[in-house]
């Protein structure tokens, strides 16, 4: 058995078109997933011990689950809620809830590790908590949070493998139907495997690059 690269060639738009719909799901969810992560550390330092105990509990129960059966809730459980999706909908508003249990805490240890005495410091010269949440938590907690952001944003990517799974046509559906109608599934795992590989590749750099000009930044800033 060899293999047969003209397989491949002969569905080339319906790949682009699967590797398409897998960039803008894990971009646009990885994007949500930061944004509520982030508000949701805010809630939980600021808002009391009451929000703190809710939100927690939350997260814990999407960190203590599969994505796989949270995706099922939402696409099959949903119009029990009255929450009935197509299947892409579905898939993103699934992604960005789970990446945001984990972004919020990955936000919410960056706060906890900018030192104490640099928040009194704002304190004693006046700074209201917005001032100091936007000229020293946000300044100093970015670099602590970058590395690990980026780590979730490429387990994102990879996680949007398993929305195949509720038929969404992203790259994993697209080149599973090809190998099953061509019998080419060698091919078709090989392709999948490398495009999840250059994309984790080429993250990994971009971040690189955005860590070395933040810490050039901070350092000319100081």
């Amino acid at each position: 058995m060899t293999f047969d690269y003209r397989v491949i060639l002969d569905q080339w738009p319906a790949i682009v078109s699967g590797a398409g719909v897998t960039i803008m799901i894990w971009i646009l969810g990885t994007i949500a997933a930061a944004a509520f992560g982030f508000l949701v550390a805010v809630a939980r330092r600021y808002g009391g011990m009451v929000v703190d105990k809710a939100f927690g509990f939350a997260v814990a129960v999407l960190r203590g689950t599969p994505f796989l059966i949270q995706i099922f809730l939402v696409y099959y459980g949903g119009p029990f809620i009255g929450l009935s999706l197509d299947p892409l909908p579905a898939g993103l508003l699934g992604i960005s809830i789970y990446g945001a249990a984990y972004f919020s805490e990955i936000f919410r240890s960056g706060f906890d590790a900018v030192p104490r005495g640099h928040i009194e410091a704002g304190e004693c010269v006046g700074l209201s908590q917005w001032q100091i949440v936007r000229r020293i938590l946000l300044p100093e907690m970015t670099m602590l949070v970058l590395p690990p952001s980026l780590n979730m944003a490429i387990i994102l990517m990879k996680e949007t493998a398993v929305l195949s799974i509720i038929t969404v046509p992203e790259l994993t559906a697209t080149l599973s139907a090809i190998g099953s109608q061509q019998y080419a599934f060698v091919e078709a795992l090989f392709v999948l495997a490398l495009f999840y590989w250059v994309l984790v590749e080429a993250t990994g750099w971009l971040g690189h690059l955005a860590e070395t000009k933040l810490t050039r930044l901070r350092f000319f800033n100081a």
